[in-house]
């Protein structure tokens, strides 16, 4: 079993060695010592223009390529059936404020009878009053036959009657208050309808803004993924857009190197295409797990190699200066200064500015 570990370790130390040798073969000639490079493809973040809900496409006002700004319009949805919403809303909403007002009118109409019925209880209570102190004199009358029993007899139907006037008007005045009640009910009830349609209102014009698709930052657009006319479902993607101020090259750094790296190290980067400009870039993110090379990594001896992953972002200022020029996937190199007081060697020493 030792000798078994012995060959394995073996093994894993001789294909170290070969993986350290095949990316040593790709740094370029000359480096100095306190720096690293490493191959990589210009990069950006992309940002996907998408219909907040499902609907019809009218059209689309960017094309592939073109450098937009923020708040520039891109894509038009169809907004055909949410005018037609809207209008029905504002018609509610209308009928709603006609409503209060006619709960209003209500209300001080039985306001009106409520006063009008607590003046007949007054004057019920009055008659009823009345009644009854002739109807108590009769009876001490009657008793000393001061009076005859004919007028005892009237006078007890007046009280009994006064009284009964008063119980009615009373009855009447309890269904004022009642009807007072209802007609603020109804009130408060048309004004909740008019918060309900106001509330339509806005969620429709939510809507028709979101219908509108602006660019959220300035960009590139990237490429279409519909075209105008098509139906698109809820977040369904229209368009591809490229932050170009958030430009980046991510490249992979063996463990010897990548302890040496900090965010924030300065980094200049050479592409392919325009090998006599120089680009300074700064160290952004620097992966705390090491991870095996990509597949864009052409040697296979390189992709059997633990790398960490290392990103090289542009300054947004100089990338504002020459926006016209950026463009995303360019091929290049990523020279990182791994000592600080390390100069910087002649091919690389003149930059963008």
């Amino acid at each position: 079993m030792a000798k078994r570990n012995g060959i394995i370790l073996a093994g894993l130390a001789a294909a170290a060695a070969l993986g350290w040798l095949a990316w040593d073969r790709l740094q370029p000639a000359g480096l100095p010592a306190g720096f690293a490079s490493a191959n990589g493809r210009i990069e950006a973040t992309e940002i996907d223009i998408a219909a907040l809900t499902g609907g019809r496409i009218a059209e689309i006002t960017a094309a592939e390529g073109d450098l937009v700004k923020a708040g520039d319009l891109l894509v038009q949805m169809d907004v055909v059936q949410l005018n037609a919403q809207k209008r029905q809303a504002e018609a509610q909403l209308a009928r709603a404020e006609i409503g209060v007002e006619t709960a209003k009118a209500l209300v001080a109409q039985a306001e009106a009878q409520e006063r009008a019925a607590q003046a007949s209880v007054d004057q019920a209570a009055a008659v009823a009053d009345a009644a009854a102190q002739r109807y108590a004199r009769s009876v001490q009358l009657a008793a000393n036959a001061t009076v005859s029993q004919q007028v005892l007899d009237d006078d007890l139907a007046r009280d009994r009657q006064g009284k009964a006037g008063l119980a009615s008007a009373e009855a009447s005045h309890a269904a004022a208050l009642a009807g007072v009640s209802s007609a603020e009910a109804q009130v408060v009830d048309a004004g909740a309808a008019v918060e309900a349609a106001k509330a339509s209102i806005d969620a429709i014009q939510a809507s028709l803004d979101d219908a509108t698709l602006t660019a959220p930052r300035a960009g590139r657009i990237q490429y279409r993924i519909a075209q105008e006319g098509e139906i698109v479902g809820s977040g369904g993607r229209i368009l591809s857009l490229v932050d170009l101020g958030d430009v980046y090259m991510t490249v992979f750094l063996p463990t010897s190197q990548v302890g040496r790296v900090q965010v924030g190290s300065e980094v200049r980067l050479v592409m392919d295409a325009a090998q006599e400009l120089v680009i300074p870039a700064t160290v952004s993110y620097v992966a705390d797990v090491a991870q095996f090379t990509p597949k864009t990594v052409e040697t296979a001896d390189e992709r059997e190699k633990l790398m960490f992953r290392v990103r090289a972002r542009i300054d947004p200022e100089l990338l504002s200066r020459h926006i016209e020029y950026v463009k995303t996937g360019l091929p290049g190199m990523a020279y990182l200064r791994l000592d600080p007081n390390a100069a910087w060697p002649d091919f690389l020493a003149n930059v963008v500015k």
